[in-house]
């Protein structure tokens, strides 16, 4: 090794513990450079010599003597982390750290409390120059967290690239972010209503923000809900984000409305997107959104899903390498019945309709107790919701519903018959039965159907493990793929009943 020049020696460096751990955020990770400089006098040298070569950095945390560690050790960035930070721990050696604001490159610490939080907001008023990544979380008994000042950072972050915030209110925080051209990664959870901030300001961020590829806005109640004498027009021009990629929100309807009016991004491949309860869903302009952004238009499968407090409508790609995952998943936190059906009705008609690429629509469900009325009403409401899915040739029931849905299509006489669903072909059905209620309703809209010139078949559904493979949300169907039921309905088919593959 003493034959080998400096150079050989710094990409051996470089490889053992710059290459592989540079990103890392464990501790000694981070810091196995300094195993290094105990070897010889000419490595001490030489790493000394190559601090951006071999990225040194220096990590505080609590149980870290700060004072002591920066008064042996080179001027290196510093790392300041604890994840999560004990809630008897102090923050003294942290604030230590925080001082050196201009060595500072990233801050990670999580399990924060009310108290904890106001010690390390303190320091954190000066500029931080070279800070890149910033990341403090509250822990889940917070109550009345601090609200983070216009002066944080000095009111500056010109090299923030990643920027999460979970619980604590900073509602100046665009005013912060217009200096950050760099930002990667925005994720802001858990917004308190005294964070928040109106759309138009993220909108007014646009021009920074060229380098975004993930933004999560997650508000904490409905109260964050923008002030209807003040919600603008749409522009005659949007605004780009370029290489936006992945984009989570959790708020109301009006919220994401006015947001997404103003941008475009082409290179979004996956959206989600929750909604607290309200009684208007209408959302066009989010269905202008969905429209224009070529991966979201493109999805072909559309699941949608019951749960004891939510209901959801998820769209995927059938050529996707995760098909089991939504690209596109829309929730509403709701826990009535025909409260979900209502909500679900409206999201559909106001976002999906016309949504012509959508071939397979999956109606399923994963209540711990199951309650429905099957009354006039919720037929109706079954109708509506699958009217935007004109394009849909292949119809995938859990057995739960298929009675209900089988009387909703039973309305359908004469004319209307093929008014909703006119492209179906086949309907599957989890746990179809020779003989029951559901095969009363539904003979007579195949017979309908038949009767118009557009037959379809009905079929037991066996689950298909690669169209829909998500173990917690259907463990209770089958693993095969959709054939036909028994042999018991084929006999029926044979005979003439209605209701059987006609």
């Amino acid at each position: 090794m003493d034959r080998l020049p400096d150079e050989i020696l710094l990409e051996i460096f470089d490889f053992s513990m710059g290459s592989r751990y540079r990103h890392s955020l464990i501790k000694p990770s981070l810091e196995s450079w300094q195993t290094l400089v105990h070897v010889c006098r000419r490595w001490r040298i030489l790493v000394f010599q190559s601090p951006r070569r071999l990225d040194l950095r220096l990590v505080c945390t609590p149980k870290t003597s700060a004072r002591d560690r920066l008064d042996v050790w080179p001027a290196f960035p510093l790392i300041i982390q604890s994840t999560p930070l004990p809630f008897s721990s102090g923050t003294d050696n942290i604030v230590v750290a925080l001082g050196q604001s201009n060595r500072v490159c990233r801050v990670n610490l999580s399990g924060l409390s009310d108290s904890q939080l106001g010690q390390v907001l303190a320091p954190m008023q000066a500029p931080f120059p070279e800070l890149t990544d910033l990341r403090l979380f509250l822990n889940n008994e917070t109550q009345t967290p601090p609200i983070i000042p216009d002066s944080f950072l000095g009111g500056s972050a010109p090299r923030l690239q990643t920027f999460e915030l979970d619980g604590i209110p900073f509602p100046g925080l665009p005013k912060l972010l217009l200096s950050s051209y760099h930002l990667v990664t925005l994720h802001l959870y858990d917004i308190p209503h005294s964070g928040y901030f109106s759309p138009e300001a993220i909108v007014a961020l646009i021009p920074v923000l060229s380098s975004l590829e993930g933004l999560h806005l997650d508000f904490q109640s409905p109260q964050s809900c923008p002030d209807p004498e003040t919600r603008s027009l749409p522009p005659s021009k949007r605004s780009i984000l370029p290489t936006l990629y992945d984009f989570i929100f959790k708020g109301v309807a009006e919220y994401l409305e006015d947001l997404v009016t103003f941008i475009d991004a082409p290179q979004l491949n996956n959206m989600d997107i929750a909604f607290f309860n309200q009684i208007d869903f209408n959302c066009p302009r989010l269905a202008q959104f969905i429209n224009r952004t070529p991966t979201l238009r493109a999805l072909d499968n559309a699941h949608v899903q019951f749960y004891d407090s939510t209901v959801s409508v998820g769209l995927r790609s059938s050529t996707s390498n995760y098909p089991h995952l939504d690209d596109l998943p829309i929730g509403i936190s709701c826990r009535e019945p025909d409260w979900q059906l209502s909500s679900m009705e409206q999201i559909c008609n106001t976002l999906l309709h016309p949504f012509p690429s959508i071939d397979d629509l999956y109606i399923k469900h994963r209540y711990s107790e199951l309650v429905w009325k099957d009354d006039a009403i919720e037929n109706t409401l079954w109708l509506q919701l699958l009217l935007p899915f004109t394009a849909v040739k292949n119809l995938y029931l859990s057995k739960e519903f298929a009675p209900g849905i089988a009387a909703a299509l039973k309305e359908l006489v004469e004319g209307r018959i093929t008014v909703v669903l006119p492209s179906l072909q086949n309907i599957f059905v989890q746990g179809l039965e020779a003989s029951g209620p559901f095969q009363e309703k539904i003979g007579h809209f195949v017979a309908a159907r038949q009767l118009s010139g557009h037959p379809i078949s009905v079929l037991k559904w066996h689950k298909d493990s690669h169209i829909d493979s998500e173990s917690d949300m259907d463990s209770d169907m089958e693993s095969e793929s959709a054939t036909p039921a028994t042999s018991e309905i084929e006999s029926d088919m044979e005979s003439g009943i209605p209701g059987r593959n006609l």
